[in-house]
């Protein structure tokens, strides 16, 4: 092997953020990691608790001190650190409600502190998506809210309060995923908005994220034909290097969206899409959902590699992506050093540990709850209520693990609390009689939804129930788009923190 294709192979792998299956590094990772892998990826399949985590991230570093470890953490609905319990803070929307920028700093900061202890030194996130179409079925609560300069404010808000804990933010997805009401895990979105309008909307929170100094910017697989009508963002040259690079100024790591996401894969194949993207101006390609395995690295590597033999990619291209990828290692590495010493003296702001979750969080939480409603005759509960949760088709980016509701924290706090969870063919089915009204008579009655307004079956089944109990409490954990029942709470997110928050306002705590 010649020392050229030997340093072909290495820049290749500095360029990939391989996910991987097990709690402990897999023989394949300590190698790749040996021969300067530049990151990895977690995800919920390999987190357990903060202890093993720690271990996990040592075991990495042992094999290389530069490695990146990158997480997938919104803090929200979208958490994969407490993705079995649910997240112990509120998400975007929930602080967009809210609107203090510091107190979204202070959050974000409180997480940062656990995730750096963790050994964890680059999260994919926050979203500054505009959440512009209230329909948008991934993005929603994932939003600081439909206001460019809302969103913009709390962006940066976040990213300094994260960066401030030593753990590189990552804005995404850019240009905007937030007016679409395609899931680009299924589908490439098409953004229909002229240039004027996406610098007035999409593009300002990014601006607001560049100055606040983020350190990565994550693609979103969405096609934007103000730029370029032909290829979708992760793989155009017009959006990553003259839009993003030369209009915008940005310097920092561009990280791709998951290249195996179907948007890409179901029409360029895997590792086209990771070499356009490269071409394009993207530095790291990350790759996890269903291909974490060493094929699947292996087969990315090599295709880079071909790429730069045979001219489709330049080596300079590559060079340049995988001294990015050096550089922002060699910043995480420096932020650690200076707070690490502050991190292990505390053990954060405000976070309690891993089971008693963060009380940063859950004060935020308290504050983003809302009663919309003239009155509110029905609260605090008389007794312990009947709850009915309506679950609505699983947003693709909330781990199926991730448990959700009232019903849980209600009955922690009115034992004889009972409940049930309903989805769309249980209504069909007729269960709502016997599930809701019968189980309930006599006792109070709460109703949770989930973006009722995107679900007519759902807000259908509302309205049915409260024809016949109007005093039944409706609590919307999702996107507060639409208001039924007499008494209306908002959340704005359905996390342990904004269940908690709910259920404390409900018994009149």
């Amino acid at each position: 092997m010649s020392d050229v294709h030997r340093d072909l192979i290495q820049m290749a792998g500095t360029v990939l953020q391989p996910g991987f299956v097990g709690t402990t590094p897999p023989e394949w990772v300590r190698r790749w990691l040996g021969q300067g892998l530049g990151g990895v990826a977690l995800f919920a399949r390999n987190i357990s608790n903060p202890a093993q985590v720690t271990a996990l991230t040592a075991a990495l570093r042992a094999e290389n001190p530069d490695v990146i470890v990158a997480i997938d953490e919104e803090a929200g609905d979208v958490t994969r650190f407490e993705s079995r319990r649910g997240s112990s803070r509120p998400g975007n929307l929930a602080l967009g409600a809210v609107d203090d920028p510091a107190l979204t700093e202070e959050v974000a900061r409180d997480l940062g502190h656990e995730l750096a202890a963790a050994g964890i030194t680059l999260n994919y996130a926050p979203d500054a998506d505009v959440n512009s179409d209230p329909d948008n079925p991934v993005i929603g609560v994932r939003a600081f809210g439909a206001a460019p300069d809302l969103v913009a404010r709390h962006t940066a808000a976040w990213i300094r309060g994260l960066q401030s804990a030593a753990v590189a933010a990552c804005a995404k997805h850019f240009p905007g995923h937030g007016n679409t009401s395609v899931d680009s895990h299924e589908d490439i979105p098409r953004i229909e908005a002229s240039r004027a309008d996406l610098t007035d909307c999409e593009l300002w929170p990014f601006r607001a994220a560049i100055e606040a100094d983020v350190q990565s910017i994550m693609t979103g697989h969405l096609l934007v034909p103000a730029y370029d009508d032909e290829f979708p963002a992760t793989l155009s040259r017009r959006v990553l290097t003259d839009l993003l690079r030369d209009e915008m100024g940005y310097d920092g790591v561009v990280v791709t969206d998951g290249i195996e996401m179907r948007a890409l894969t179901s029409r360029y194949g895997l590792e086209a899409a990771a070499v356009s993207a490269l071409d394009a101006g993207a530095d790291a390609i990350c790759v996890g959902g269903d291909h974490a395995d060493e094929g699947t690295a292996h087969r990315l590597r090599a295709a880079i590699v071909e790429a730069v033999e045979a001219g489709t990619l330049s080596e300079e291209r590559l060079a340049s992506a995988a001294d990015r990828v050096a550089r922002l290692a060699s910043w995480t590495a420096a932020m650690r050093r200076t707070a690490l010493a502050g991190l292990n003296g505390n053990g954060g702001n405000g976070h309690n540990g891993h089971n008693g979750g963060s009380s940063v969080g859950l004060a935020a939480a308290r504050r983003a709850v809302r009663i919309i409603a003239e009155s509110a005759p029905f609260l605090p509960l008389a007794g312990a209520p009947h709850v009915v949760e309506f679950a609505p088709t699983r947003n693709i980016a909330i781990g199926a693990e991730t448990p959700w509701g009232l019903a849980e924290p209600l009955s922690g706090m009115l034992p004889g609390t009972t409940t049930v969870r309903l989805d769309a063919g249980d209504v069909d089915a007729g269960r709502l009689g016997p599930a809701v009204l019968t189980a309930a008579a006599g006792r109070p009655l709460v109703l949770v939804v989930r973006d009722a307004h995107r679900h007519r079956w759902m807000s259908a089944a509302v309205d049915c129930v409260l024809a016949t109990r109007p005093d039944a409490i409706v609590v919307e954990m999702g996107v507060p788009a639409s208001k039924a029942g007499h008494v209306h709470l908002a959340t704005y997110g359905a996390t342990r923190a904004n269940a908690q928050a709910a259920a404390e306002l409900l018994v009149g705590r």
